[in-house]
């Protein structure tokens, strides 16, 4: 891109291209997202153009406008370059998955995230998925396990949650994955004591939800829990939330795995924080 656009836009301004940005959908049919800073708004046009000309299958490119908020982290967009195109259907490691980028949360940078998850679950285990979204991390588990006994996804924005259905059907997933619409909350309890496993894919304010992710273990089981935090602190905050969640439903936390995700802002990351959770009722 630095490249390409050199003598299109001054000089000065190159090094404040994005050194990277999302691309959402298949090729014929993709849309780009980017963040452009102040300086560079100007050229925006410019710039759309040019990654529209690199990646032949973007049609619309957007930037962001504003940072994701609300119930349903949803981000503002603005459309700088192409047609008018919000929804797609985006195709990773196998599956497929339908979205509007403008009236739900789906992140393709979690790909590998996804798998990373979907290769930890056995045969015959019983999953839930908070914060489930259109479905990516229900269906990269029962797609790279098909044996496990049921993954239940529940999601409280009702848009995502249509599409999750549409999703399932897509990927022939009927009776595998159990989607649910409503609030971790108030659903979450339907399935206290039945799960091996809790994904819990919500970066910013999950550690509210832990002890429902306890509850949902049968006696012992593993939660992936998400967190942010500063570069230096966040394994070990996101672990402790974790361990106390545990111990106040008289339970121990050990830790299997951590590991950064993707970076939030300067020297602040999303990390993925794997704890094995055992109570003393357990089996």
């Amino acid at each position: 891109m630095k490249d390409a656009l050199k003598g299109k836009i001054p000089e000065e301004l190159l090094p404040l291209l994005p050194s990277s940005f999302d691309i959402v959908g298949s090729r014929g049919r993709a849309v780009a997202i980017l963040e452009l800073e102040e300086p560079l708004l100007p050229y925006a046009r410019v710039i759309a153009e040019e990654l529209m000309r690199i990646h032949k299958s973007v049609v619309a490119v957007y930037r962001k406008a504003g940072g994701r908020s609300g119930e349903f982290r949803l981000r503002e967009l603005e459309l700088i370059a192409g047609e008018p195109v919000t929804e797609v259907v985006h195709k990773e490691h196998g599956y497929v998955l339908k979205l509007d980028v403008t009236k739900v949360y789906f992140s393709p940078r979690e790909a590998t995230e996804r798998q990373r998850v979907a290769s930890k679950v056995a045969p015959g285990e019983r999953v839930m998925v908070m914060f489930a979204g259109v479905g990516p991390f229900a269906i990269a588990i029962a797609k790279a396990q098909p044996l496990v006994e049921r993954v239940i996804a529940i999601e409280i924005n009702p848009v995502a949650y249509s599409y999750m259905v549409e999703n399932i059907k897509l990927n022939k997933l009927e009776g595998k994955i159990i989607p649910v619409l409503g609030d971790v909350r108030e659903k979450a309890p339907e399935f206290y004591s039945c799960c091996a496993r809790v994904v819990m894919p919500l970066p910013k304010g999950a550690y509210a939800f832990l002890d429902h992710a306890v509850k949902c273990l049968s006696g012992r089981g593993v939660i992936h829990f998400y967190y942010w935090g500063p570069e230096e602190e966040a394994f070990q905050q996101g672990f402790e939330l974790v361990r106390r969640a545990a111990e106040q439903q008289g339970c121990s936390a050990k830790l299997l795995e951590a590991r950064i995700v993707s970076p939030y802002a300067p020297r602040v990351y999303k990390v993925a924080i794997d704890a094995f959770v055992e109570c003393a009722s357990g089996d």
